[in-house]
């Protein structure tokens, strides 16, 4: 399939071919020098087709009231170094203490990206230094982690106008429960770096994504998914901004049928907007360094949002040893089904399986498809509705209120209110329109008190938040449409009277194309219409007016040529 210029690499003057002749493996691209000349070999005369490949490593905090392994309790944003238990600090004589609340978590996420759930996984140390990591290692799962073998589907639009979209699949590797590491807070004022590890122990949740994406676009697509999951399970608030989602994208190219390329790392990216943007930009200067004669480097990147391009942090030329060794002061943690429960187990002191699979609740793509079914509106938007927080919910609220038919709400819903918001840097939850209020403004609407028009005047005062009910803001503006049918023919006579010269330039016009056509067009009397409206103030129905205006046809044809016979 090729992919158009919002698709991937439409930041690259390349064209992606996903999967054409066969040339690239499964959920990857080739770049070719020409949209329309085939691939020609590497050099002055030319671009050969290069293959990208990303994959992915997602750390989920785990949404739990506690750490991990101690009782310190997760607070955002807490005053430095005052959530910090003695085992948080690494102090002599500590114990970990597993937290029931992670592992199922992380089984709840393991089930939902289908993945197998060991029921036996061990603990390691991962050994390297730094300030903010007082032990000098990290508890993890290297060896046999608590999932294994998923996948995720994910969905992104080929167009602009996300008519199109395509679903494609990312193999899940494993996830991995593991403790957070604290926080260097850099003060270059006074040259010193500070620690905190009030975030030192919290509960994560490692996602590892296999290279099955070619570009930044499905990159952040699957991320954006995953992230809707997390937060629909209660597994994860995933909440990038506070750091609770953070992604590593390791990204490489190569030629097609040639072994991978040396890959970089770009660490801790806090945004899907800015994942897109490095991945695409991490693409691109590893093409061009190859072209220009020079080589990638094993190394760790960072992305400068200023810049909007990656930086490099550290070379990985020689590979640091971690010492992986079995964590001593953990068992291995054992979790049950219902067959393998022992008969005489108490269920509140074990991880059942199959317990926590049958309260999964409905994932995204499956809330997506009640949506199209439900309300009859369009794939494309059920994913905008998913895709902001709590508009899923406002829809819905107006729809059980209002009269209106859902097709026409979501219009309201995506072209007014999410404009608006958007414009505004607000979310659905700070809207200064509740869903109630409205409902309130489409019952007007629908039941004919107002015209479009009018309602989007009211909308306009609504956005004030100055606590005015529709209705009150119909009144005090007088945009009440206008039922007596006299008075509306007394407008539109009016303005056909006051513009003799447009009637004899629009019959003339008139009479001319069908001379010329042969077909008979009448006189287009939606050349009045938005006068009328005007001297209206909005305040008739549409249908109305045209269908007054349409009564002048015959009369303005006699009129017409009365005036050429006097002339004549």
């Amino acid at each position: 399939m090729a992919a158009a210029a919002r698709g991937c690499g439409g930041v690259w003057c390349r064209v992606w071919q996903c999967g054409a002749g066969g040339s690239a493996p499964r959920g990857q691209c080739s770049v070719a020098g020409s949209a329309r000349s085939a691939a020609v070999p590497a050099g002055k005369s030319g671009l050969a087709p290069w293959v990208p490949v990303v994959g992915l490593e997602i750390h989920a905090q785990i949404s739990s009231n506690s750490k991990l392994f101690s009782g310190s309790q997760v607070q955002f944003a807490a005053p430095p170094n005052s959530v910090v238990s003695f085992f948080d600090a690494s102090l002599p004589g500590t114990l970990p203490v597993i937290n029931r609340r992670c592992v199922e978590a992380a089984v709840m996420t393991g089930l939902a990206l289908n993945c197998s759930i060991n029921k036996r996984s061990l603990f390691d140390r991962k050994h390297y230094f730094y300030a903010d990591l007082p032990a000098g290692y990290q508890i993890t799962q290297q060896r046999v982690p608590i999932a294994v073998n998923g996948t995720l589907s994910y969905s992104l639009c080929t167009d602009n106008k996300m008519s199109q979209m395509v679903t494609k699949t990312v193999r899940i590797k494993q996830i991995q429960l593991e403790q957070d590491s604290g926080k260097s807070l850099h003060d270059d004022t006074r040259s010193q770096t500070l620690v905190d590890l009030n975030r030192a122990g919290v509960g994560l949740m490692e996602v590892v994504m296999e290279p099955d994406m070619c570009c930044g676009e499905e990159a952040a697509a699957a991320v954006r998914e995953l992230q809707l999951i997390l937060q629909t399970l209660g597994s994860s608030h995933a909440v990038m901004a506070e750091g609770q989602l953070r992604v590593d994208a390791n990204v490489s190219v190569h030629h097609p049928g040639e072994p991978y390329g040396v890959r970089t790392e770009v660490k801790n990216i806090n945004s899907i907007r800015f994942l897109a943007k490095a991945v695409d930009h991490e693409i691109q200067r590893q093409i061009e360094e190859l072209e220009n004669g020079g080589t990638v480097l094993n190394e760790t990147r960072a992305f400068d949002s200023k810049l909007g391009c990656t930086v490099p942090m550290r070379d990985k030329e020689g590979k640091q040893d971690y010492r992986f060794m079995p964590e001593p002061n953990l068992p291995p943690l054992i979790l049950y089904d219902t067959k393998s429960l022992p008969a005489n187990m108490n269920h509140q002191q074990v991880v059942n399986i199959d317990w926590i699979h049958e309260r999964l609740p409905d994932l995204p793509s499956v809330k997506r498809a009640k949506l199209v079914e439900q309300y009859g509106i369009l794939p494309e938007h059920s994913f905008t509705l998913l895709n902001e927080d709590g508009l899923t919910e406002f829809f819905e609220n107006v729809v059980k209120h209002t009269q209106m038919k859902p097709k026409k709400v979501i219009g309201w819903i995506l072209n007014d209110l999410l404009s608006y918001l958007n414009q505004h840097s607000l979310t659905v939850k700070e809207s200064p329109v509740s869903s109630s209020i409205l409902a309130d403004l489409l019952n007007l609407l629908e039941r004919k008190e107002i015209s479009s028009t009018a309602a989007k005047q009211v909308l306009v005062e609504l956005w004030k938040g100055e606590g005015k009910t529709p209705l009150e803001i119909v009144k005090e503006k007088k945009l009440e449409l206008i039922q007596d049918q006299e008075a509306l023919e007394q407008i539109c006579q009016a303005v056909i009277d006051g513009q003799e010269n447009e009637v004899i330039m629009m019959v003339e016009g008139s009479l001319c194309s069908t001379a010329v056509c042969g077909t008979k067009k009448g006189v287009k009397m939606v050349f009045f219409f938005s006068p009328v409206d005007w001297h209206l103030s909005c305040r008739a129905s549409i249908g109305a007016v045209k269908l007054l205006l349409s009564d002048y046809q015959p009369f303005l044809l006699l009129s017409y040529f009365t005036k050429c016979f006097c002339r004549n």
